[in-house]
């Protein structure tokens, strides 16, 4: 079954909705050079709180990012080749994508600022790609569900605490 170009839009913008995710205007660009990213792991500090551990790969410089418990299990799950029997969120977001014929290009960590970190999903949607602007931690949770590329700025890597 074939949907119209405006039916694709809402769908789109209501999983993104689901995420907390805006969709840019305009076409998919990032700002300098890029370094693709390996997960390490999610791992907890001292206090229990979560951390993702990313490496590049060119490098192996490591960028390490505070997350929340839940964001946490949606980036572990994927990690452990654990399928939930329920979908979670970035499951459902996925399916939709894939039903609608959207398709995650990358995962792209953009930038730290103020301690918080920034990212993007580029998407491929009907020939073309768009931005949308995601937390990292729900970027890094649906890139590992599909084996899409993983990017981190320059700027991160050298601005990493």
């Amino acid at each position: 079954m074939a949907y119209s170009s405006p039916s694709r839009y809402l769908v789109l913008l209501l999983s993104l909705l689901f995420l907390g995710t805006t969709l840019a205007l305009g076409h998919a660009q990032e700002g300098g050079e890029l370094q693709e990213m390996e997960v390490l792991g999610v791992t907890a500090d001292g206090r229990g709180q979560p951390r993702i551990l990313l490496r590049s790969k060119s490098d192996k410089r490591g960028l390490t990012m505070v997350i929340g418990q839940f964001e946490a299990v949606g980036i572990a799950l994927p990690l452990e080749g654990v399928t939930p029997p329920r979908p979670y969120t970035h499951d459902l977001i996925l399916d939709l994508f894939r039903r609608f014929d959207v398709t995650l290009v990358r995962a792209v960590i953009t930038e730290l600022k103020e301690n918080t970190y920034y990212a993007n999903l580029v998407l491929q949607v009907d020939g073309r790609e768009v931005l949308v602007d995601s937390r990292p931690s729900d970027a890094v949770a649906l890139a590992l569900r599909i084996d899409a590329p993983i990017l981190a700025t320059e700027t991160v890597l050298e601005a990493q605490p």
